[in-house]
């Protein structure tokens, strides 16, 4: 993310500070989604790898069973909102409803806005319930030009200690980060990284 961009929100978690083992922290967004989520739990189980899955709450909803197996496999969850909406475009009351309906089926005091966009107000809003997560690295799984070879160098030189790597197990992103992923688990943990997740319960 820009510099100029994390010194405006630091309030917001932008890396995980003073981890003790070199640990990364792997996120997935937009899911659960039947068959993709469940072939990531496949490849992150051969690392022994734990992650976080900030989830919609339409999709959790509507896929219970996946939510169920995602925290039965020790990887923990966070609200991404319930219809994947941007803070920027919304006003912030039908923003916050949003989130709150989403938590009727995802159970976590970690939040990340739709798309990066959160408005300040909101932000201060939601810091009353909630730690909003941002990220270190964005692989940019979801762009269907992606150059993935160029997208798993930068991950693989940039990631250090306490890095939030973002992936999608949505059906956009999907063949991207089906390449992208085992790679860079098997680059990083190559070097002696580790793969946890951030707690539910809030940074």
């Amino acid at each position: 993310m820009p510099s100029l961009l994390r010194l405006a929100w630091p309030s917001l978690l932008w890396e995980v500070k003073g981890t003790e083992e070199k640990e990364i922290f792997l996120t997935f967004d937009d899911g659960p989604t039947p068959n993709i989520t469940d072939k990531v739990l496949n490849i992150l189980a051969g690392y022994n790898a734990k992650a976080t899955f900030f989830c919609l709450g339409k999709n959790a909803e509507a896929h219970p069973e996946i939510l169920a197996a995602l925290t039965a496999a020790g990887h923990s969850i966070g609200n991404h909102s319930y219809s994947h909406l941007s803070g920027w475009d919304i006003d912030t009351q039908t923003y916050l409803e949003d989130i709150k309906k989403a938590s009727g089926y995802i159970e976590s005091k970690l939040f990340r806005p739709p798309y990066g966009k959160v408005k300040l107000n909101q932000a201060k809003a939601l810091q009353k319930e909630y730690s909003i997560i941002m990220w270190s690295l964005l692989s940019g799984d979801f762009d269907r030009k992606l150059d993935r070879e160029k997208s798993l160098q930068i991950m693989e030189t940039k990631a250090k200690p306490g890095s939030i790597i973002v992936f999608h197990d949505s059906v956009k992103a999907a063949e991207n980060m089906y390449y992208i992923l085992p790679k860079l688990l098997e680059s990083l943990a190559s070097k002696g990284f580790i793969f946890a997740a951030l707690p539910q319960n809030g940074l």
